[in-house]
């Protein structure tokens, strides 16, 4: 009796010994993630992302191609609408193309470089480890990770939480958390197949502006018939190919036409000049803008577009005067707010080019707002939503700020 006592704690003694040597730390997971996220040649991501915002929710459907080194193209349109956008980055540059207005901006930027976004796997990867200060803790089926965001809205929505399939090792879902850990954006992902490589002629600029319809924003991947062969879901053969699904989850420009004006002039080339009045003294923030807004003059509504006004939760701004200028291309609109943070938001109604896709070049980095790609420098920020386009200028917003009105902006006040 007392062998077979000695014998069954020596089992037991072993078994311990074993699951204790099979868990993983935070470190080896990220390493072994990394490697597999990082190491492949390429990928491609299907995956919907829903943006939550004053209680009010919207989904996009996002597809990715990648392919190293730095080929990149990503398309996103909205669920039951027909514009749909796109960020490619190909050996000539970086370009966001918006085929429902025939419209293409080119960037010098080294985007996505220190501006990752959670459907990029790659970024998605760095981002967990450079954090050092991440956590991850484990469910039966997911190692789940909190870290911080590295992108245009780290200081609005400055931590993720990211789902990892345990069998998979491939990430499941991300969830970007706002400051007071409330849900923002959830991103889903459909499918990841890693190991495809596509030519460097499949990322030209003409492939996608060629119609501007839905269909543009969501071309098919060409991907090889055998590697979708030897791709089974939930699976990793071996050769740098891998793919998950949805059913296996088991966890919970205008980028800038740049129209912007100082109230009197526009720049001849288009391009946005500050206006003057925008500089002023910086100082801390945190009451709503808008709450001024009752008081702010005559309303100038017009059969062009509604005037759209920030809600923002900042301390001594406030809105000191709107102004209505007929243009040759229609009402633009100028809404002036002054106090600890000064800046000038002006709107027009979107129009349509001319000519079919001439790039025009736009300063600054394109700046995913979520909701649409838009511009964003130093000192201004530029996008087109709901049939507008529009501009914010300032001296005295970082770009975070810049990035928190405009998102403001989204289900702000209409008048």
């Amino acid at each position: 009796m007392r062998k077979l006592l000695t014998l069954a704690l020596v089992c037991l003694t072993a078994v311990l010994l074993l699951v204790a040597c099979g868990s993983n730390s935070k470190e080896d997971v990220v390493k072994k993630t990394s490697k597999k996220w990082t190491a492949a040649k390429g990928y491609e991501v299907k995956a919907v992302m829903e943006i939550k915002t004053s209680g009010d929710s919207k989904k996009y459907d996002v597809n990715v191609w990648h392919t190293k080194p730095e080929f990149y193209r990503v398309a996103v349109s909205e669920e039951g609408q027909e514009t749909s956008q796109m960020i490619i980055r190909n050996e000539e540059g970086v370009f966001v193309v918006t085929p429902s207005l025939k419209k293409t901006y080119k960037f010098q930027s080294d985007w996505p470089k220190q501006n990752s976004q959670g459907y990029l796997i790659n970024a998605l990867a760095e981002d967990l480890a450079s954090d050092k200060t991440a956590e991850m803790k484990e469910t039966k089926n997911a190692y789940i990770f909190k870290a911080k965001t590295r992108n245009n809205h780290s200081k609005m929505l400055p931590t993720q939480q990211v789902y990892i399939d345990k069998k998979t090792l491939l990430p499941t879902k991300v969830i970007v958390l706002n400051e007071s850990n409330e849900e923002q954006i959830r991103i889903t992902f459909k499918k990841i197949t890693l190991g495809v490589a596509k030519k460097a002629s499949d990322y030209a600029l003409e492939d996608f502006t060629k119609t501007s319809d839905k269909k543009a924003g969501n071309k098919e991947s060409n991907t090889d018939a055998a590697t979708n062969a030897a791709s089974t879901d939930g699976s990793d053969k071996g050769d740098g190919t891998a793919t998950t699904t949805s059913e296996q989850k088991t966890t919970d420009d205008k980028t800038t036409d740049d129209k912007a004006t100082d109230k009197q002039s526009t720049n001849e080339e288009g391009n946005a000049a500050t206006s003057e009045e925008t500089i002023a003294t910086s100082a801390d923030t945190s009451t709503t803008a808008t709450d001024n807004v009752e008081n702010a003059g005559a309303d100038i509504d017009s059969e062009d577009f509604k005037t759209h006004y920030p809600v923002l939760k900042w301390d001594n701004v406030k809105l000191k005067d709107e102004e209505s200028l007929q243009m040759d291309t229609g009402t633009r609109k100028i809404l002036s707010f002054e106090g600890d943070k000064s800046f000038t938001i002006i709107q027009e109604k979107v129009t349509t080019a001319d000519q079919l896709y001439i790039p025009v070049f736009s300063p600054g980095d394109p700046a995913d707002l979520g909701f649409t790609i838009g511009a964003i420098t130093d000192n201004s920020i530029a996008w087109e939503a709901d049939g507008i386009s529009f501009f914010i200028a300032s001296n005295d917003l970082s770009k975070d700020e810049l990035v928190e009105v405009a998102s403001s902006m989204v289900n702000g006040e209409v008048k």
